[in-house]
């Protein structure tokens, strides 16, 4: 933000966004800044990896209970999107490719027993 927009937007080779969810407890907005390893269109995926812990993290929490969240790409303004948490067939599909290119993600998941989501953020 102190930067309009002009620094930070990536990291590992990978777009940095802003999700703003609902938090579930609070009903306050919630942002956290994530990485998305895949864009498939339009749609931007994010890992709900918290490194590998063996927890989800609060932000997967709260779109788990309200998928209606707030997005900021790139700087622009911000856009109404849908959370859509992978099917197991969208996973297996969809994992591989994460981990071929940010193997990082595939080490995460050997640090848990929990299966690491996926979240499809879906233009409204």
């Amino acid at each position: 933000r102190a930067s309009g927009g002009r620094l930070g937007w990536r990291a590992s080779g990978m777009p940095v966004l802003e999700l703003t969810t609902i938090g579930r407890k609070s009903g306050e907005p919630r942002t956290a800044m994530l990485t998305s390893p895949l864009q498939v269109g339009d749609m931007y995926i994010v890992v709900a990896s918290r490194g590998g812990d063996d927890t989800h993290p609060a932000w997967f929490l709260n779109l788990r209970d309200n998928p209606e969240v707030q997005v900021v790409i790139s700087g622009r303004p911000s856009e109404s999107r849908r959370a859509h948490i992978a099917t197991p067939e969208e996973r297996a599909t969809l994992w591989p490719q994460i981990t071929a290119r940010h193997p990082n993600y595939g080490a995460y998941q050997k640090r848990t027993s929990r299966e690491i989501p996926l979240v499809l953020l879906e233009p409204v």
